[in-house]
């Protein structure tokens, strides 16, 4: 339940369209809601942190992913589900016909609320890279931001970021996604004004160690400006990025 939805049902209270006792019912499961003996869904999220909460799919079996998914749209037009392989989603497309599925992000969606923010770029060093950038993305747009990808710019044909520059500098927020050394993070940081989040991915070889070399290394970074998140973690790229993304509209609502 959102702010909006409160204020429809205090205003059909107060204008008589519903009674105490119908207004008092409409708000009985808000702020949390029992789904079995599992979960216990957050419906204040969106009021607290401008998003509802989000479903994280490892560790769940398939029909408490259902059920909460269900739940969940039942108050929110836009519901994300992450991490779901395309094995879980083929034995659940039939119960979510609704929802859609992008195997790359691995994210399962509903979008019916759009409201896009023009703001946040998702750059990666290299194609492998694209599946964690989509999920990080196709996150930022459902959360109400407008996404610009610019996608295999990496340090081995550093002419290619280059040529891209001009979009680069549109940006009020970047997202950088690179595996093996994650030296991107480090060069697009050092060229922009905005702020860079850095993702690091565990595309590399094996002294990449899975995604360490390349945290370890953006960590490292000389560049001012450059934050950086758990190795492929997209989503919570996202949701920083958005973050910074709309308080340039919060600041402009305080300044009216």
């Amino acid at each position: 339940m959102n702010d909006q939805q409160i204020r429809q049902i205090m205003e059909a209270v107060a204008s008589g369209a519903i009674s105490v006792s119908e207004g008092i019912k409409a708000l009985g499961e808000f702020p949390q809601e029992s789904v079995g003996n599992f979960a216990v869904i957050d419906h204040q999220r969106e009021i607290r942190t401008g998003f509802p909460e989000v479903i994280f799919g490892p560790g769940k079996t398939e029909e408490q992913i259902v059920e909460i998914f269900e739940r969940l749209h039942d108050k929110n037009p836009n519901v994300l589900a992450s991490r779901i392989s395309p094995e879980v989603y083929e034995h659940i497309r039939e119960r979510l016909p609704y929802a859609t599925y992008d195997p790359t992000a691995r994210i399962l969606y509903t979008k019916e609320k759009q409201e896009l923010l023009e703001g946040i770029t998702v750059v990666t060093a290299g194609t492998g890279d694209i599946p964690v950038a989509e999920e990080a993305a196709l996150t930022a747009e459902l959360m109400g931001n407008r996404v610009e990808r610019i996608y295999d710019v990496g340090v081995s044909g550093i002419h290619r970021l280059f040529n891209r520059l001009p979009d680069l500098r549109k940006a009020k927020v970047i997202i950088v996604v690179a595996g093996m050394e994650g030296a991107l993070a480090s060069v697009v940081g050092g060229l922009v004004q905005c702020p860079v989040i850095a993702i690091p991915t565990s595309v590399g070889y094996g002294s990449n160690f899975h995604g360490l070399a390349a945290l370890l290394s953006m960590l490292n970074s000389c560049a001012n400006g450059v934050g950086v998140v758990n190795i492929d973690n997209g989503y919570g790229a996202a949701c920083l990025a958005s973050k910074i993304n709309h308080l340039r509209v919060q600041k402009d609502l305080q300044d009216d």
